[in-house]
């Protein structure tokens, strides 16, 4: 009798003691749309305070890395755990988090003989809800660096850290440089010409030579396009990547203005067929996004700044 009292003890005492949301936790987090990404690498180390929790969250995405400060609310008895006003980055942005949204984490703690987890999202808060759609996640805790010795060390050494990655010689690779000369295809030209050219962005500029790099915008879902500079073809079936289509372009200085227009081939994945123009007047450098439809082209009006 004593000794299966002994046991019963022994095993509650276990079973409690893995019921804790404290430690270190770690996984990705994915952007709740119709062609969810593995976009965030997510970090949690937390700690118990008088009546709240508090630690740090790493989050990793694309090209950068950021340290954040939270705190927020444990219930044991519901296993609910919430932390409030975190600055996650903007699933769309291009690079060096050009736009946080304000997210709450909201999760719940599941124990099995697999080990802990913690499931949930980060939802938006109410004036980023149009924008900012759900995070979710499902992260494992790492029992091995959940000594409660190297959670104090972990949040002690936190500094908040906002690193850009520098690429290597290699990552700086351009996909096409093209020269802009004349390019023959009537399928490409009839339907260029079928479709309604959308101006999307009005610049004026100083030189009468542009350099231009085109990327696809956000995600690489598989996105194809041609390109025509005031209705000449330049290039056709050209796949969108994170590596850049260069190309030099004259200004027509007499020209009332030029338009260059993005044509789609396909919509990729996602819909619309989106691209990021990024152009360089040797002043001043614009960085535009493009979004084109099968019945649209999307177009940048470019006019010469008169002296």
């Amino acid at each position: 009798m004593k000794k299966g009292l002994v046991i019963l003890l022994l095993l509650t005492s276990f079973y409690s003691r893995s019921q804790t949301v404290f430690g270190y936790w770690y996984g990705n987090a994915n952007v709740k749309t119709s062609s969810s990404a593995n976009n965030y690498l997510v970090e949690l180390i937390l700690q118990p305070e008088k009546g709240y929790v508090s630690g740090v969250l790493n989050c990793f995405f694309k090209d950068t890395y950021r340290s954040l400060k939270v705190k927020g609310n444990y219930n044991a008895a519901t296993r609910q755990l919430s932390l409030y006003d975190i600055p996650l980055p903007y699933h769309a942005s291009i690079r060096n988090f050009e736009m946080d949204c304000m997210m709450t984490l909201q999760a719940t703690l599941r124990v099995s003989q697999a080990g802990s987890f913690l499931s949930g999202a980060f939802r938006a808060l109410p004036d980023y809800r149009y924008t900012c759609p759900d995070v979710r996640f499902n992260w494992v805790l790492n029992a091995d660096i959940s000594k409660k010795d190297s959670v104090l060390k972990a949040i002690s050494e936190y500094k908040e850290t906002h690193q850009v990655w520098k690429p290597s010689i290699e990552d700086t690779l351009v996909q096409a440089e093209v020269i802009p000369r004349k390019v023959i295809n009537y399928v490409i030209e009839k339907e260029y010409a079928e479709r309604k050219n959308e101006v999307m962005n009005e610049i004026e500029v100083e030189s009468d030579t542009l350099q231009v790099a085109i990327y696809d915008n956000g995600e690489i879902d598989g996105d194809i396009i041609s390109l025509f500079y005031n209705k000449t073809l330049l290039f056709f079936n050209q796949k969108l990547t994170h590596k850049a289509i260069r190309l030099s372009l004259p200004v027509n200085p007499e020209a009332e203005s030029n338009e260059l227009s993005m044509f789609a081939e396909n919509l990729g994945l996602i819909p619309p067929n989106t691209a990021l123009a990024v152009i360089n007047d040797g002043k001043k450098r614009y960085e535009l996004r493009l979004s084109s439809s099968l019945e649209k082209n999307a177009t940048i009006r470019i006019k010469r700044k008169k002296p």
